[in-house]
Order: C-alpha cells, then structure tokens, then sequence
C-alpha cells in the first residue's frame, strides 16, 4: 500500500506576552505536537511541529457566541426567565485575573512568530485546495474505537421493542443466490398475487449483502417494484409492511419510487392501523433515511388521541421517532412530562438516555421540574449508564440550562477515566455542557484536553470550534495547553473550506481563541476579509456582535497586526447596535443606577461619572471615574451626562424576593459553593468584574475606544466593574472568559480596574445609605489604586 507524505506549512499566530500577575499560571513551554498515530486503514504520515503563541496577560470568559445563544442554549421560557441578566449574559461567560495595569497600549511587547508568515491570500487557498483534493482522494477517515454509536441501543432492553422496530443486522439464514435468481426470473414469467410478491421482497432480503448490492441495477428487480406499485393498493397492511422492512435490508434508494407510492399509501390507510404498526412503520422510515413529514404528523396526531393506551415501550419509541424527525408536537408537550414522570422509576437508564436524546433533537422544551427529576435519578445511578446515553442526559441538562450540583459532581468523577474511548463528538458534548453551564471542573477538562490531540483529525469544523469556545468561556488552559491548541488550530485550517458555509463556527473558534490570549494571525485576516464578512450576513445567526468583538480585540491586543480589518462604518454600526439595546435593557438594573447615583452625590456631581461603555465590543458598561495624583476627583462628563435616576423613579422595590434572585439566582437554585482553589478565589477578589449588561451613556451611540494617549498626564482612570452571578463560573469567584478579556484590554489601554462584586454590593443595597457610600469611598479612594497606576 503507496504512503503519502505531505508536508504543510504552519500558520503565524500571535499572543501576547503575560504581564505580571499575582496568581502565576504556568510557563507555556513549547511542547513537541503528538500527531495522530493512527487513522483507518490507510496510511499518512504529517510532521509534527510545535507553534510559539503571543500571549497577553492573564484571563477568561462568559461570552456565548451568536452561534450558539439560540436554540440550545435554552428555550424561550429560560430566555424570558433570565431576560434581566443583561446583553452580556446573552453572548458572554466570565473569567477573571489580577494583573497589573498598562499604562497605554504601547507599552505592549512585539508579536513573536513561531514561524515566517506565508502570504495568507496563497498559503489559505493552498490549504483550501489540498484539503478539497484529499477528500475527494480518499473516503473520511473514521475513529477506530467507535465513531458513533449506535442509538437505537435502548431498543435491546425489551423483547417489546421486536414488534416496534426494524431489524437492521443481517439475516440469521441468508437465501442461496440462485434461489434469488429464480424469484427475479419468474417476475417476469406470470403475475403474481399481492401476497407472493411480498414474499419475494421478504426472501430477496435475505440475499447474501454482495448480492443484494447488485439488485438496484437488475431490470428484473426493477420490474418486481413496479409490480408492487402497479398493485400497492391491493397489498393488505402486513404484507405492505413486509415490503418496508424488506427495503431496509435490500438499501433501496430514499427517492425510489416504490417508496414514494408506500408512503403514500401509508398515509392513507394509517387512520385503520394501529400504533404499533404506525411506529413499525415509522422505525423504517428512520432506518431508510427518508424524511416523511406527512407521515409523522400522522402518526403524532394518532398518538395524542390514544395516549392512554400507549405502553412504556412504545412512548419511549414514540420520543425517539419525534427526536429523529427533528419535529416537536406543540400538543404532546404536556402529555410527555406527565408520562415521563409516571414512568420515571420504570425506564431503563439507556431509555433515559434516549427520552433526553429525543427531546433535544426536536428541541421540545421540558420543565425544570422534570429534568430535574430525571437528573436525581440519573446522578444515583451513574455508575450503571452508558456514556453515550449519559451523554444524552447532559444535551438536555444543557438546553434547560439546569443546574444540577449533585448530577455534574458525579458526572466530574466518573467521566473522566471514561474520556479516552469516547468518540470525539461525544467528549465535545460533555466538554459543551460544563461551558455552557459555566460549571468549572479541572479533571473533567484536563481529561479532555490529555485525549484530544490524539483524536483531534475526527473532529469537524463545528467540534474543533466548540472545543475552543468551551476553554475559553471556562479561562482553562491545560498543563499541555501548547499541544492542545496547536493541534486544534492545524485542525481549523484542515477544515477552512467549511467555514464558507458555516461562517459561525469560524468566529465561534476565534473568540475561544482571544478569550485565553491566542490571535491566530491567518485565519483572523481570513475571517476580516470583505468577502468572509459578506458571508455572515447571510447566516442564519447574529454574528455581527461576534465580528466586532473580534476585530477590536486585534487591534488592542495585537499592534503588530497587519492583515485584514473591519471597515469603521462597520463598527460604526455595531456600536450603534449594541448602543440601542443598552438604551432598553441595560439602565433599568438597580444595582447599576444605584452605584452611579451614591458615586454621583459623593464625588460633587454626575460630571464626576460616567456611565458609559468604554469598550462597546465587550458589550458591557463601565462607570468610569477620573482622579488626580493627589486622590482629588477630576470632572470630565459634560457632555452627555447621564440623568440621575433614582430606585423610586424606576418603580423597583427591593424587596426580599428580588434580593434573593440577584444574589443567589432563581428561587429552587441552590446557594453557590465555592468551587475552585483559593487561588483562583483570590484573583476573583483583587480583579475586577465585568458587567456583561451594563449601561451605556444615554446618545452615545457611536463611542469607540479610547486612545491611551488621549487623557491628561497627571490623571488616573478607574473602571469601575459592577458584577452579578453570571460572570462567573457556578457558585464561585472565578470569573468567565469574556470578562477577563474586557479588563486585560482595559488595563492595556491604561485604565485601572476597580471590582464592585455582587456578593459585596449587592447584599449593601439594602443596607443605609451611609454603608453604601462608605462602601464605595473606600473603592475608588482606596491608597493602593494611586500606586497601582
């Protein structure tokens, strides 16, 4: 067997160097890449090389990109609930680090290169080019362990299921060829009764497989389907079904038309069959991968009738047909919940795994009631399940946005030695819940990250993309974080021909990538390109807000940058866009226009704050303050001020309920743990935290950054960070990525970062007035910020 060597040059990336920091996170130490030591049957052999990041200083990330804020990441019912956590709650995950300030972003070191920088117009076609040419070459390779595994294993717990399902494994008896030449030759002879022809389908179907391959293109088995479509309504419903089942065996094309005149037909007739005939029938469609619509609106308008009559083993293969069909019944909703609870303590653990998988598939929204139910089951029993219907439970816990301390802290034990035989879109499921759930676990990811390098050729556009995101969103950089990200990168660029169509995994990567530090140079300039930026107003997301954030972050963080960049009336419109939703959801937050009223009646007037965003790409505010060297506040506000709203204004009382809610989130949720080490707690308190919704100043609706060159010699600016809950990962102080990245740009562009926690600040808010502004004297004159500038 020939061997291919091919040779492949690695991109420029960029990060920036650390700044100094009071929690040291490890030396990135260049690491020799582990290139995949096997792949299938054929053979390649790649040289492994090891890429040198630029890395800026220290951070991390609550940032959910426009790609995956819709759909499943939670139903319209949790988007209402948690409609008042602000813009940045929407896109964003927090992360947090103490570093030292910058005085103006010039004080940045040069970007090192790892490697000469190809021309990125030639070295990205080229890529493009031999990724298009490879595939075409040879088939996609799959993962030797197990690339997928098999959904329908629920279906081997119950001898019920034989009568519901179609049988998919090849014949226990197998039909001599000539018999089967026999059956094709008398086809032609005479006709045949409805019945007999149903037999020939059955006995045809239990051909040798290299014989039934050869059917398709037989003009004599050409001439047995046209017989039974000529006759397909003369076929009694068992012998119609026979004929079904014997399609999925003989692969009978999904646009045949003998499956166009069955389907038909089953339409028809399915008012006089029964369900489980209906389901049968509905099995074969799923396993002859035929989108049948009209069918299945059938057959679930069937079931709500007889709901009462269906047994445990034809509702959890009535869930597993919805989830298939990517169709959720708006009228069975209810009637699910109640079956699931009626049934909870009866399903077997892997038809657990695929109620979760049927219900997210069709995203059909659940109560948190019963996810919880199904959590508290599942969390006992742990032990016992498959990872791959564990990994189902986890799909549907991610899209109620459920958080189950007791389910993840088992899932934090027992998936890690687990991790190395997974397939990789299982590990990318499970690495997505924890992000998504901003539930920090460090052996979990590790895990992840140890197996991934190995596996990383497995991975499509969209896993490579998520992987990245759920580090960043978490501010986790593994021990072999170069290795780690260096193979993904490589993989990004394997897969660069995808992101024509899937613009958003793309970006999705990109901001992963900038949340830990790391600015891949060509692919960054690939993404700015006109003609990509074209692109992503046609998807079906929202990735504008996406765009700017990543294209304001180069400027900031990489000065040495010199590929593509947004056009300024692009980020003129942007800055608007955010701008208008500041305006509506962002000012009404109490906790905000408190601090800026208590700062205003402190500091002499609303000329001494501003509240305003400062970087309009972090979608966030800022209550900006300016002092002297000598700690005398600096007026600077006069245009545009601010009008001081007062609580009573607003009509928001603070009272008990809402108290509890800001502080400690909804009613059933359990009151944060510390997670994490006390490190990590450490650096949560001296840093400061974004608020991913905060205010921007009333008209100005075009702010861009400011230039750290533009203030006044002898002056200090303190961004003031007013936080909640959600910037940080789950029931602790370390804060998300995208809010790490907002003070690291802060700082490079010489503001002084000043916290304002909401498990300081908002307990205060009902305490006197004088504990407030004692509170906040004590922030913005504390001795150390003078020193710190």
């Amino acid at each position: 067997m020939a061997t291919v060597l091919m040779c492949r040059r690695f991109p420029r990336l960029s990060r920036v160097t650390a700044f100094s920091t009071t929690a040291e996170r490890g030396s990135s130490k260049s690491k020799k890449e582990k290139r995949d030591k096997s792949r299938a049957a054929k053979t390649g052999t790649k040289s492994g090389a090891t890429i040198q990041l630029l890395k800026p200083q220290d951070y991390r990330v609550l940032y959910n990109p426009a790609a995956y804020a819709k759909g499943r990441a939670g139903s319209q019912q949790h988007v209402d609930r948690d409609n008042s956590q602000a813009l940045g709650d929407t896109f964003t995950s927090p992360g947090t680090t103490q570093t030292s300030p910058t005085a103006s972003s010039q004080a940045l070191p040069p970007v090192r290169n790892a490697l000469p920088k190809p021309k990125s117009s030639t070295f990205l076609e080229q890529t493009i080019l031999a990724t298009l040419y490879k595939e075409e070459a040879e088939e996609e390779k799959r993962e030797m362990h197990d690339s997928k595994e098999d959904p329908r294993m629920f279906q081997k717990g119950r001898p019920e299921y034989r009568s519901l399902t179609c049988d998919t494994s090849e014949p226990a008896q197998t039909l001599p060829a000539e018999e089967g030449d026999s059956i094709l030759q008398s086809v032609a002879g005479c006709e045949a009764s409805p019945g007999i022809l149903s037999d020939y389908f059955l006995k045809l179907s239990r051909l040798p497989a290299e014989r039934r391959a050869a059917l398709l293109s037989d003009p004599r088995f050409s001439a047995l389907c046209h017989r039974a479509v000529t006759a397909i309504r003369l076929f009694s419903t068992p012998d119609l079904i026979h004929i079904l089942k014997a399609c999925v065996p003989l692969a009978v094309p999904a646009s045949h038309p003998l499956l166009n005149a069955c389907e038909a037909e089953f339409c028809r007739r399915a008012w006089d069959m029964s369900l489980e005939q209906l389901l049968l029938v509905a099995d074969c469609w799923r396993c002859l991968d035929r989108s049948v619509p009209s069918y299945l609106g059938i057959l679930f308008s069937y079931a709500n009738l007889h709901w009462r009559d269906l047994t445990l083993p034809q509702f959890v293969q009535l869930l597993y047909i919805i989830g298939e069909g990517r169709r959720s019944p708006a009228d069975l909703v209810q009637k699910v919940e109640s079956t699931i609870l009626k049934h909870l303590d009866a399903f077997t653990l892997e038809e657990l795994g695929a109620i979760c998988l049927g219900l997210f598939k069709s995203l059909s929204g659940i109560s948190d009631h019963v996810m919880r139910r199904i959590a508290d089951r599942v969390s006992l029993q742990m032990e016992d399940m498959s990872t791959y219907a564990l990994v189902n439970v986890l799909k549907m816990l991610r899209y109620t946005r459920m958080d189950h301390v007791p389910l993840m802290r088992e899932v934090g034990k027992a998936i890690p030695a687990r991790i190395p035989a997974t397939n990789i879109q299982g590990i990318m499921h499970i690495t997505l819940t924890y992000s998504s759930l901003h539930f920090f676990d460090e052996d979990v990811l590790a895990a992840v990250a140890a197996s991934l390098p190995s596996k990383v050729s497995y991975c499509r556009s969209k896993d490579a993309a998520k992987f990245l995101w759920s580090f960043g969103c978490l501010d986790y950089e593994p021990p072999n974080e170069e290795e780690f990200y260096s193979s993904l990168i490589k993989q990004l660029h394997a897969k660069l021909h995808e992101f024509s169509k899937f613009p958003e995994h793309l970006l999705t990567a990109l901001l992963g990538l900038a949340f830990v530090k790391r600015f891949p140079e060509e692919l960054i300039d690939f993404a700015l390109r006109e003609e990509f930026v074209e692109k992503t107003r046609s998807s079906k997301y929202e990735l504008h807000k996406d765009l700017f954030t990543l294209g304001k972050s180069v400027e900031i963080e990489c000065p040495t940058y010199q590929g593509s960049r947004l056009s300024p009336q692009l980020c003129q419109e942007f800055t608007e866009m955010v701008s208008r939703f500041a305006e509506r959801e962002i000012y009404v937050r109490p906790e905000i226009m408190e601090a800026t009223s208590l700062l205003e009646s402190m500091l002499g007037g609303p000329e001494y704050v501003k509240n305003h965003m400062i970087l309009p790409h972090t979608r966030s505010s800022d209550l900006e303050v300016r002092l002297a060297t000598d700690g005398h506040p600096i007026p600077f506000n006069f245009k545009d001020p601010v009008t001081a709203k007062k609580l009573k204004d607003m009509g928001v009382s603070l009272t008990d309920d809402l108290m509890s809610q800001l502080i400690q989130g909804r009613a059933h949720n359990q009151s944060p743990t510390e997670v994490g080490n006390e490190a990590r707690q450490d650096r949560g308190d001296a840093a400061g935290t974004l608020l991913l919704g905060g205010a921007l100043t009333a008209g100005a609706t075009s702010q861009a950054e400011p230039k750290a060159g533009c203030w006044q010699p002898q002056e200090v600016r303190l961004a003031l960070q007013v936080s909640n809950r959600n910037h940080f990962c789950y029931g602790s102080k370390r804060l998300l990525g995208l809010h790490c990245l907002k003070r690291r740009q802060l700082r490079l562009l010489g503001y002084v970062v000043v916290e304002i926690p909401f498990w300081e600040w908002f307990p205060l808010l009902k305490r006197t007035r004088s504990e407030k502004l004692s509170y906040l004297h004590y922030k913005v004159f504390c001795p150390g910020l003078l020193t710190r500038a």
